[in-house]
């Protein structure tokens, strides 16, 4: 069987925390940020709402929008490098607040990519019938990680959770073909000690390369060419690295998403905030190929294929 999105969801939080905003907090300027990065404003979590608080509220929507129940659901998969606490992971604590008695649970690290890894893993699990109904959460606080005075990383980041159910669905439609990939010896251009470190033109060569060629490897590994995909998910990290993809692509602007202006950086959290957006906007319908890519600290990739609708 197929595995694929029945149901989606998400959550951002009600502050709005804009560039001219961060002018007041650091050295740094609205033309600065908007010119190298594409974003103006991201929204950042109240200090008493935590990862899983967000995480919870876009898994009520997704399985809301799936048309199952909590007790439906085989595994709860969270991708987040901002969990409320080292353990228990963020995956069983929804568990226990949606009342998904029957879920097993486990958080995913994989940055920025660890959405992917998620739909990947839970196709897995459906295409063996081992499982028949997967919650996938990507949700990040990164603002309690971020050195406020440091600009090359501050302004970058924003808070939210976006979440999807992944089961069974009908012949041709679903997840068609994918890529993950990591490489550890770029682990020192992007990572955490107190604070959010990265080495920003490493990482900027890193995801030009490779969200470009995931994209295309994840189009020949399902026998199709660029002239099939009819819209396009990155990673929200930087608007000039997800236009490398979209001229990758040869895709005109309208067919990408960019919610980067909008909500800045949000991790593991970007792909399924900007797929609910997208579709909430009419420009995801049944039958669509999308392509959905990123990249992330580790250095981690992923990318998928998927042929949208149930």
């Amino acid at each position: 069987m197929n595995a694929g999105i029945i149901g989606i969801g998400r959550y951002l939080p009600e502050k709005v925390l804009t560039n001219f905003d961060l002018e007041k907090m650091m050295d740094t300027s609205d033309e600065w940020i908007r010119t190298r990065t594409g974003i103006e404003e991201r929204r950042i979590a109240s200090d008493d709402m935590n990862t899983s608080d967000m995480g919870y509220l876009a898994a009520l929507k997704a399985i809301e929008h799936a048309g199952i129940s909590a007790q439906d659901i085989d595994l709860i998969l969270v991708a987040t490098v901002t969990p409320d606490r080292p353990f228990p992971s963020v995956a069983c604590m929804l568990q226990e607040r949606l009342g998904a008695a029957k879920a097993a649970a486990l958080d995913i690290s994989a940055a920025c990519a660890g959405f992917i890894y998620g739909m990947v893993t839970a196709k897995q699990f459906i295409e063996t019938g081992a499982y028949k109904y997967i919650l996938v959460v990507g949700v990040e606080k990164l603002s309690k990680i971020l050195n406020w005075q440091d600009r090359n990383t501050a302004v970058l980041f924003g808070d939210g959770a976006g979440a999807v159910v992944m089961g069974p669905v009908s012949e041709g439609r679903g997840i068609l073909s994918f890529e993950l990939g990591a490489d550890g010896t770029g682990g020192k251009h992007l990572y955490q000690d107190e604070y959010v470190i990265m080495n920003g033109r490493e990482v900027f060569k890193f995801a030009v390369r490779q969200m470009g060629e995931s994209c295309i490897n994840v189009l020949e590994k399902a026998g199709l060419t660029k002239k099939d995909v009819d819209f396009l998910i990155p990673h929200q990290a930087n608007i000039r690295i997800v236009e490398a993809a979209r001229q990758r692509l040869e895709l005109p602007e309208d067919k990408m998403s960019t919610t980067i202006r909008k909500y800045g950086n949000t991790s593991a959290a970007s792909i399924p905030i900007s797929i609910v957006e997208e579709y909430e906007a009419g420009k995801i319908k049944d039958d669509d190929l999308i392509i959905m890519v990123g990249f992330g600290g580790g250095l981690t990739w992923g990318a998928v294929a998927l042929r949208w609708g149930r």
